[in-house]
């Protein structure tokens, strides 16, 4: 299970890493520049991408998002409250602590467990965490609740355009579909590169708070996954799948915020980082419960 475990984790640590490399050789990357291509053009296309191929049941499929929108309502209010207590500052670690890597990890796991039922399941999830992600996540990051911060993200009409596409059961025409995949193929290592070189400029006073932050994720994701599995009677798979995808390290898309929205991104790539290993070491035990029924 480790190896195969390993084999997911280890390329996000190895582009990172070659992004961390890179910045410490003092070579250029130009953060501003690669987020505005990665915000307008990459994570459109790869949004829309995944999400406009996927087939399944929609009354499972909606049981799901209801359980994993609950899910995140709790995220985000208790996070707010415990960085409020520890006097850390939400606009930059709350959607790290509330928004899990639910897709190109979180993903993987349901299929390892749970097998194409729980792929289907957890692409539920992925589906209202990106929702979430583009929306919650951006505003909480930019600092206002404005609906003009949402009209001018690319990704908020990628996502609608891709519910149209999974509700009527139609596909977009397949030269448009490969050229969104082609695109949206660099979303993740371009991301991952420049979360390496952001983590270059984390200070060791920093990692602390980022270490603090990463297990109040953890915590908190695995606690109320399995917090509202439980009062909603999910069984089987279902269960399994949202305790997983809640108990996901934090996704790389926080860090793009944090750096767009000039943030402490070093701190939040620190949390991004922390999380993933030590969400790595206690995948066995998260696997234990979810498989537990």
């Amino acid at each position: 299970m480790y190896q195969q475990l390993f084999e997911i984790i280890a390329p996000v640590l190895i582009v990172a890493g070659l992004g961390y490399g890179w910045a410490r050789l003092g070579k250029p990357f130009d953060l501003a520049t690669v987020t505005q291509v990665v915000i307008n053009i990459a994570v459109p296309c790869l949004v829309l991408s995944s999400l406009a191929k996927l087939t399944v049941d929609l009354a499972a499929f909606g049981v799901m998002a209801g359980a994993a929108a609950a899910t995140f309502a709790i995220f985000l209010a208790l996070g707010w409250l415990v960085l409020r207590l520890a006097g850390l500052p939400s606009h930059t670690f709350l959607p790290a602590v509330a928004l899990g890597n639910s897709g190109n990890l979180g993903l993987p796991l349901c299929l390892f467990a749970f097998g194409e039922t729980g792929l289907a399941l957890g692409i539920a999830v992925f589906a209202v965490s990106s929702i979430v992600t583009m929306t919650a996540g951006q505003m909480i990051s930019a600092g206002r609740l404005s609906p003009a911060v949402l009209f001018k993200t690319p990704v908020i009409y990628a996502v609608a355009l891709a519910i149209v596409f999974m509700a009527t059961g139609t596909r977009p025409p397949k030269f448009i579909a490969s050229a969104l995949e082609t695109l949206g193929l660099m979303a993740i290592p371009i991301m991952l590169l420049a979360l390496g070189v952001s983590l270059a400029q984390l200070s060791p006073g920093k990692v602390k708070v980022s270490g603090l932050v990463a297990v109040l994720r953890l915590v908190l994701g695995f606690g109320g996954g399995w917090l509202v599995a439980t009062l909603i009677g999910l069984e089987g798979a279902a269960r399994g799948v949202l305790i997983i995808q809640s108990a996901m390290p934090a996704a790389v898309f926080n860090y793009l915020w944090a750096q767009h929205y000039r943030r402490d991104a070093s701190a939040v790539a620190g949390v991004v980082v922390i999380s993933t290993v030590l969400a790595f070491l206690l995948l066995p035990l998260i696997l234990a419960v979810a498989l537990g029924g």
